[in-house]
């Protein structure tokens, strides 16, 4: 890392139900060269709140990085306090808002889908369902990497889950924050993600003035969890700039 830009911490912001566990494979492996911070998003119910939680658990100068709904939190963060952030990572994520009533109305039927599930069958259950359509075909029999998800969700609440869902379901237009964006920043995303396909990350790339993209072979949603080690070694590429 540069003299001139070193971070202070290297700043995680996990996705829908998401914590620690997400990013273990890149906290063992980055930890004894920079302190790592892991923000839990706890019941809060907006991006924006989200944005001012993190801004409130970092030192003064941060590498960012976020994962799907964590991605749109970290670009509120970006809108907020851009100048406190060394490093972006923008990993399985997208930026813009619903504007499509249709659209709308079916992404919240979904959801609340999963809420009732998790409210009768429990967190476990629920998670076992959603994760069909976030990791890679080939990994849905894998009981190491379904049992993680499973178990970090597990270790939410369903209050949690009816926060999170609110702030996704009334998430901002944020394509235009990275315009402003001059950070080195990192964009990431499985080459199979359904979820934040590569089309989204590189419609971002076209915005964003600093900007790498990587694309994860044999890889969904869940990419620091599915492909570990590729995401590590892009992650610490990014932080050398």
């Amino acid at each position: 890392m540069s003299s001139v830009t070193r971070p202070e911490a290297l700043v995680l912001v996990p996705g829908l139900m998401s914590d620690v566990g997400t990013w273990r494979a890149q906290i063992d492996a980055l930890q004894s060269h920079i302190p790592i911070v892991v923000i839990d998003h706890d019941e809060l119910d907006s991006l924006t709140a989200m944005a001012k939680n993190v801004l409130n658990h970092v030192p003064a100068s941060f590498a960012l990085a976020g994962h799907s709904m964590g991605g749109r939190v970290v670009l509120e963060v970006m809108r907020q306090q851009p100048q406190r952030v060394t490093h972006l990572a923008l990993i399985d994520t997208a930026c813009h808002a619903v504007t499509d009533a249709a659209v709308l109305a079916k992404e919240r039927e979904t959801r609340f889908g999963f809420l009732k599930i998790a409210q009768e069958q429990g967190l476990n259950r629920m998670a076992r369902i959603w994760v069909q359509n976030m990791v890679h075909r080939d990994r849905l029999h894998d009981e190491e990497l379904i049992g993680t998800i499973a178990s970090m969700f597990a270790r939410q609440s369903v209050a949690t889950y009816a926060a999170q869902i609110n702030a996704l379901l009334n998430r901002t237009e944020l394509f235009p924050v990275l315009k402003t964006i001059t950070c080195p920043t990192l964009v990431l995303c499985g080459r199979e993600d359904t979820s934040t396909p590569v089309a989204a990350h590189q419609e971002m790339m076209t915005a964003l003035p600093n900007a790498s993209l990587v694309i994860v072979e044999h890889c969904g949603h869940m990419s620091m969890l599915e492909q570990p080690q590729a995401v590590t070694n892009a992650m610490r590429a990014w932080l050398e700039k």
